[in-house]
């Protein structure tokens, strides 16, 4: 029997899941290994094994919530469990299996799902041995799918009470300065500033659409082909514009010889990828969606990911992770935050 078995995994009790699974998921008889595979302060993810080789995946939320409609189970679930029961309208998800609402079980409500097969890019050695054709196809199937989320018919798959439909820009300037306040250990007067200037000049919301709310490839498991056939990581969705959470999309698109990322290095550095300006005139032409306010956006999108990341300086100044890997160190943390707002400042120039 595995350690896990024994009965020790961080912020699950193995064995309590597993009578849990073997009771009420075919296939999870008998022993079973658990592998924590995703953790930080997002939602936790395990990967689940039977003997016979078959994979499923755990998720339930971090041991510290911080943000408590980010690590709603039961609302993460409803999300996936609308999608899967309506494959058609072209957002893949891995299949929906079982939600555990009793919290007692292990501390948190849980929900199982099928284990998605496939490669994730994470970064740029992730696509090394993608050649320009296979690159194309695996950015226009990203550009595709969220297409396909922003143009959903929320009531039809039975999600058009996930959220507010209308004032989606209104609501997150409002609640990241709200977040900012909150954690805040030294003041950023451009903090406020800028959500002076981006309050007074919010472009009108074209659509009601799914809002992923930190779609890219890291957050996709793309098939042999290249072509998506998951998405993961709904804990941030709601109803929205479309336009917002594409170009929050869009900053991570990191084109080769960029002095930065918007988080990570991305994939989309390899050079077989197309540039940013490409995947930009794509999104524009498969959405119809007009993009012209797109530096509006640009500098929200900038300003809320300061908002965001001035968090994790208020957990490294109180002794946690920051989750930024390598890079969690107070100094360069701040001054991450710093430049953040700069470019938000930058981009707000062309609004102004």
């Amino acid at each position: 029997m595995s350690e896990a078995a024994k009965g020790g995994l961080r912020g699950l009790d193995v064995a309590a899941v597993s009578r849990w699974l073997a009771e009420r998921v075919e296939g999870a008889q008998g022993e079973l290994r658990f592998e924590l595979v995703a953790a930080g302060g997002s939602n936790l993810t395990y990967r689940v094994e039977t003997q016979d080789g078959r994979r499923f995946a755990l998720r339930r939320p971090p041991e510290r919530a911080r943000v408590a409609t980010a690590h709603d189970m039961a609302r993460e679930w409803k999300i996936l469990a609308a999608l899967d029961g309506h494959r058609e309208c072209g957002v893949p998800v891995p299949a929906a299996i079982a939600y555990c609402a009793d919290a007692s079980l292990i501390g948190a409500e849980f929900y199982v799902m099928a284990f998605a097969e496939g490669r994730i890019l994470r970064g740029p050695a992730d696509a090394a041995d993608m050649d320009a054709a296979r690159c194309l196809r695996a950015a226009e199937s990203l550009l595709d799918v969220q297409v396909a989320m922003h143009t959903l018919d929320a009531d039809a798959v039975g999600l058009g009470d996930l959220g507010r439909r209308d004032a989606y820009v209104e609501r997150q300037l409002s609640r990241w300065l709200r977040q900012y306040q909150a954690v805040k250990s030294r003041e950023l007067p451009l903090v406020h500033s800028l959500h002076a200037r981006l309050s007074k000049a919010i472009p009108p919301q074209q659509r009601v659409g799914l809002v992923h709310g930190d779609y890219r490839f890291d957050n996709t498991v793309l098939g042999a082909d290249d072509r998506v056939v998951a998405v993961l990581d709904w804990e941030l969705c709601t109803l929205g514009d479309p336009v917002a959470d594409f170009v929050w999309s869009i900053l991570y698109w990191s084109d080769p010889g960029d002095p930065t990322d918007f988080g990570s290095p991305s994939p989309t550095r390899h050079p077989a990828f197309p540039r940013r300006a490409d995947a930009i005139e794509m999104y524009a032409r498969k959405s119809g969606l007009d993009l012209s306010q797109i530096d509006y956006y640009r500098a929200f999108s900038w300003w809320k990911m300061a908002c965001l990341v001035e968090g994790v300086v208020a957990r490294l100044r109180a002794g946690a992770g920051g989750g930024l890997g390598a890079s969690s160190d107070l100094g360069s943390v701040m001054k991450r935050v710093e430049w953040m707002l700069e470019c938000a400042e930058e981009a707000a120039r062309a609004i102004d």
